[in-house]
């Protein structure tokens, strides 16, 4: 197996537990751009804005392709919020990445604004060479397998196979397993996904690599 030499690394439910909030007020800024600049009725925007996730990979792209909604403006709107009542300094998990010594990227479907904050309020903005972001890759995102491919060029070309991908969602695991590349999953249940190893918080990244001798 080849050395393990970059860690692409998922930003929202990864780098912060799902359980901190920040998703209910992002979802609400989801919901109210939905409601005010594409103009559906109230009560369908909750079903529509699932169906055009997991159609799309992100409501975003969904909006965009099919009501012309300007994406720009959609992460401008969605994700100009102060998060720092719900994310919080996390010294162990900076502790955790500066144990690991492999090059570091941030991939996420999210914009580079919130990217910065997120990582700001974290306490662990100093230890990524780079944000790829979803404009990085439009017009794929995650899970599409293009979305992988221009994400590794914007890391420098790396080969897949000294890769390792960390994401909360399995069909983001899955597309990049199929590329070659190693995958952790974050996640609070072990029992999620038989393809991809498990770990309950990004902190615990530097055990299992060791375990499994990456």
């Amino acid at each position: 197996m080849s050395k393990l030499n970059l860690l692409l690394i998922d930003l929202d439910d990864t780098v912060y537990p799902s359980d901190t909030g920040a998703w209910d007020i992002l979802g609400e800024r989801i919901y109210q751009f939905i409601e005010k600049h594409v103009g559906l009725p109230p009560e369908i925007i909750h079903e529509e804005r699932e169906r055009l996730f997991h159609k799309h990979g992100t409501t975003m792209k969904g909006l965009s392709d099919e009501y012309g909604a300007d994406i720009h403006d959609y992460l401008d709107y969605v994700h100009n919020v102060n998060l720092s009542d719900v994310i919080k300094e996390n010294q162990v998990l900076r502790q955790a990445l500066l144990d690991l010594p492999h090059e570091k990227w941030i991939f996420t479907n999210a914009s580079r604004l919130h990217a910065e904050q997120i990582l700001r309020l974290v306490g662990i903005r100093d230890l990524f060479i780079g944000i790829i972001d979803v404009l990085d890759t439009y017009p794929y995102c995650k899970p599409d397998p293009l979305a992988f491919k221009l994400a590794l060029v914007k890391a420098g070309n790396p080969d897949p196979e000294t890769c390792l991908f960390v994401d909360d969602r399995v069909p983001n695991l899955d597309s990049a397993q199929a590329l070659g590349m190693r995958t952790i999953l974050v996640h609070p249940s072990p029992e999620v996904s038989n393809s991809h190893i498990t770990i309950a918080e990004l902190c615990d990244l530097p055990q299992v690599l060791a375990k499994v001798g990456w």
